[in-house]
Parts: C-alpha cells; structure tokens; sequence
C-alpha cells in the first residue's frame, strides 16, 4: 500500500512539473504578442495625429486658388491694366498739348492785339485823311451863293424810273472822272428835273441840306441804280433816276 501511495505522488507531482512550464510559456508568449503600453499610445498618437508634410501640403492646396480661377482673375485684371498703361500713355501727349496751348495763348493774344491795334491805326489814319479831305476840299460858299440856295425851292421828288443809259454813252459822259454842275433844276410834270450827258433826271431822294446846286457833282452806277456824288463830302450820295 505504501508503494502505490508512493508511485500516485510521483505521478502527481510529474504532471505538475510538465503543467507548470508549459502554463509559463503561454503567459511568456501572450505577453510578447502583446504591445507595450507606451509603444500603444506611440502608435494611437502617430495614427491620430497628420504628418506635418501631409498636412502642410494640403494646406498649400487648399490655399492656392485652381488654375482656371487664376487665369479668370488675371483676364479680368488685364482690361484694367491696359486702361492703365493707355491712361500712362495719354498723360505726357495731354499735358504737352495743354502746355502748348498755354504757350501758344500769349502770341495768339500778342497777335489779335497787334491785328486790333492796326485797325484802330488804319481807321484813325481814314478817319483823318478824310477829315483833311473835307475840310480842305469843301468850296467856300460866298453869301450870295448861300442867298442863291435858300431861294431855291425844295424839290419833288419822283419814283424810281426803268430807264437805262447806253454804255458807250456812261463811258463818256458818266462816272467818276466825269464832274459836272446841274445848276437850278426845273419843273416839268409836277417833278423837279436836271438834265446832262443828253438824259433827263429825276430825284428819288431829297437834295442834302449841305450840298449846293452849284458844287461839281457826278453820277455812278452802284447796285443796280443811279446815285450822285459829291466829292465835297466822301460816302455821300442821293438816288436819281432816268427819265424816259
């Protein structure tokens, strides 16, 4: 009985011998399978958090604008830059036409003055020539010869007539270098009449009050009438007619 008591205990702890190791080993192998605790969170955190290249690229994409946006805003902007280059180029050709109108304006002014003052000029020298024409060339009237015009009677005048005188006739007898005196004139009809140079004349106009029947007096041909001037009084005239 004892050696059977003995045999069973050998037994036993022989299981034990081979059941302890094999238990160790599997706890050895678990516990190399499994990770550390601070390479886990290493890795939980490289998981968790983006590489810094990563995440930098994207953003540079998300930043950066599409190419068809860039090309769209750079067609929008080219309008403004080429108004601004025309704007550039018209600045100096307007400011250079405004500096020559600037340097123009005093000759202009220089000029109109000079062409003013040459009129004023001309017209005081006409003005005066005539002035010395008239009053050297006015006929001294005589008292009798005053007496003699204010006995005269007023003349009637008469409408302008459709008679004409011949060329060869005007040029013989009428026009500037052709003076004559009509003396007194007379009444026929009912209208007061001069004759000369073989034609009768009729006033379609008053006689002036300054001129004398006496003074040397010519008749013209000036805008489709007759007129009688008076050398006595430059720019004066009277129409007459001829009478047919």
């Amino acid at each position: 009985m004892k050696s059977v008591g003995i045999i069973n205990a050998a037994a036993l702890f022989l299981l034990l011998g081979i059941a302890v190791p094999a238990y160790g080993g599997q706890e050895k192998q678990e516990e190399k399978s499994r990770p550390a605790p601070q390479q886990q969170q290493h890795q939980q955190q490289q998981a968790q958090a983006p590489k810094p290249q990563q995440q930098q690229h994207q953003q540079q994409q998300a930043q950066a604008p599409k190419p068809s946006q860039q090309h769209q805003q750079q067609q929008a902007q080219a309008p403004k830059s080429q108004q601004h280059q025309q704007q550039q180029t018209q600045a100096p050709k307007q400011q250079q036409q405004h500096q020559q109108q600037q340097a123009q304006a005093p000759k202009q002014q220089q000029h109109q003055q000079q062409v003013t003052r040459g009129q004023q000029e001309q017209g005081q020298r006409q003005g005066g020539q005539q002035q010395q024409v008239s009053s050297s060339q006015r006929p001294q009237r005589t008292q009798e010869a005053q007496a003699r015009q204010r006995a005269e009677p007023a003349v009637r005048l008469s409408a302008r007539g459709s008679g004409r005188i011949s060329d060869a006739r005007f040029h013989s007898n009428f026009g500037r270098e052709h003076e004559f005196s009509i003396g007194s004139p007379v009444f026929v009809g009912g209208y007061s009449r001069f004759q000369y140079g073989g034609y009768w004349f009729g006033f379609v106009e008053p006689w002036p009050a300054e001129w004398y029947y006496t003074d040397d007096v010519y008749i013209d041909y000036v805008d489709g009438g007759y007129y009688m001037y008076n050398p006595y009084y430059p720019g004066a005239r009277f129409a007459i007619s001829v009478v047919i």
